[in-house]
C-alpha cells in the first residue's frame, strides 16, 4: 500500500468523523473466563483463546501467558501499525524493521511482600530498529508521530480513569 491509497481508504473515514464526531467513538471490549482448574483466565483474542496465569517470579509454571508480557505485546502490536501507517502516509520507505518493548517489574509489589515496591511497571522502554535510507530527520518526524498516534503508548503515558467492580452473576 502507499500513501495515496492509504489515503483514499482513510478519506471517507476521516471525513465522517468530522461531520460526525460521536461517530468516532467507540468501545472496544475484552473478555475472559475464570479457569475453574487453576490459576488462570482465559482471555478470547478474537483468534483463539489465550490462558494467561500467574508468571514464574510468582509461582506459576510458565505455561500460561503473562499478562505482562501481554501488555508489552499489545504495545509493540500497536507502535508496529502505527509506524507501518505513518511510514506509508509520510512515504518513508522501510526494508524491514522490528519492534522491541521492555518493562521493569518489582515483583515483590505484587506478592506484598515490600510495601514500597511498586505494583506494575516501574519503566517501559519502546525501541524501533529499521533498515531505511530515509534522511534523520524524517525517521525523527516518524517517531514523534508513531507515538502521538499509538493508542496503547499514548493510554500508557496518559491513564484514563479506570473504574473496577464486581457483579454478580
Amino acid at each position: 500500500m502507499n500513501a495515496d491509497e492509504l489515503r483514499a481508504m482513510q478519506a471517507p473515514i476521516k471525513e465522517r468523523y468530522r461531520a460526525e464526531p460521536g461517530a468516532g467513538r467507540i468501545t472496544l471490549k475484552a473478555r475472559g473466563e475464570l479457569d475453574s482448574a487453576s490459576i488462570a483466565c482465559k482471555v478470547e483474542t478474537g483468534r483463539a483463546i489465550a490462558a494467561a496465569g500467574l508468571h514464574p517470579a510468582t509461582s506459576g509454571s510458565g505455561l500460561e501467558l503473562c499478562s505482562g508480557d501481554m501488555l508489552l505485546e499489545a504495545l509493540v502490536a500497536c507502535a508496529g501499525v502505527t509506524l507501518k501507517a505513518v511510514a506509508t502516509a509520510m512515504a518513508i520507505p522501510l526494508r524491514s524493521g522490528r519492534v522491541l518493548a521492555e518493562g521493569d517489574l518489582d515483583f515483590r509489589g505484587t506478592l506484598g511482600v515490600a510495601k514500597d515496591a511498586p505494583v506494575g511497571f516501574s519503566d517501559i522502554r519502546l525501541t524501533f530498529e529499521l533498515d531505511s535510507d530515509a534522511p534523520q530527520e524524517q525517521l525523527d518526524s516518524l517517531l514523534k508521530l508513531t507515538e502521538r498516534y499509538c493508542v496503547v503508548l499514548q493510554t500508557l503515558k496518559r491513564p484514563p480513569s479506570i473504574e473496577a467492580r464486581i457483579a454478580r452473576s
